[in-house]
């Protein structure tokens, strides 16, 4: 299975950036190629660059989720909402004349120092997902809170309990976009 990944954080140290590459570990390790894609390149979604269609980095990456099977997205919460960057992609991703999201299966997870785990970013997230046909898993919900306390020095998730949690989301998405394909 072929599945397409990323972080709505533009920061290099991005705790969801940490996140994301657990999960795509874990898939790597089942078997899965998963494309792990960079937000940071995207431009601002603006209707004036789409006169003679996408701008190329637009197209590649429209070009990248069409081929998925699946997608992977770990996403911060800012002020209690999406990010700029993961609402950005998901603009660029669902302009006319088609909507690359539109029958796709999506998994949503996020990591944050805060107390509230992304839920809120989540929960909108699905919504706006949701509205542009895109399957989103409802279950499990991986709501990493106080990341620093999360993660070693290197990088890598010491939490078990969540480590089972983001293996269990992760075999979700691969055996639905699996029924579905």
């Amino acid at each position: 299975m072929k599945i397409l990944a990323f972080a709505g954080s533009l920061r290099k140290a991005s705790w969801n950036k940490k996140l994301l590459r657990f999960a795509a570990e874990i898939l790597r390790g089942m078997g899965h190629e998963v494309e792990e894609y960079d937000l940071s390149e995207l431009p601002m979604m603006n209707e004036d660059m789409e006169t003679r269609g996408p701008p190329p980095i637009v197209g590649k990456f429209r070009d990248a989720v069409a081929a998925a099977d699946a997608l992977l997205i770990s996403t911060p919460e800012y002020n209690h909402s999406v990010s700029g960057p993961t609402k950005n992609a998901i603009d660029w991703l669902s302009r006319p004349p088609n909507n690359v999201l539109a029958g796709k299966v999506a998994a949503i997870m996020g990591a944050t120092t805060g107390v509230d785990g992304t839920v809120h970013a989540q929960r909108e997230l699905r919504w706006i997902l949701a509205r542009l046909a895109c399957l989103v898993l409802p279950w499990p919900w991986v709501l990493l809170r106080f990341a620093e306390k999360r993660f070693d020095n290197e990088g890598k998730l010491t939490d078990d309990k969540l480590a089972e949690t983001v293996e269990t989301l992760v075999q979700s998405l691969v055996d639905t976009a699996g029924k579905l394909k």
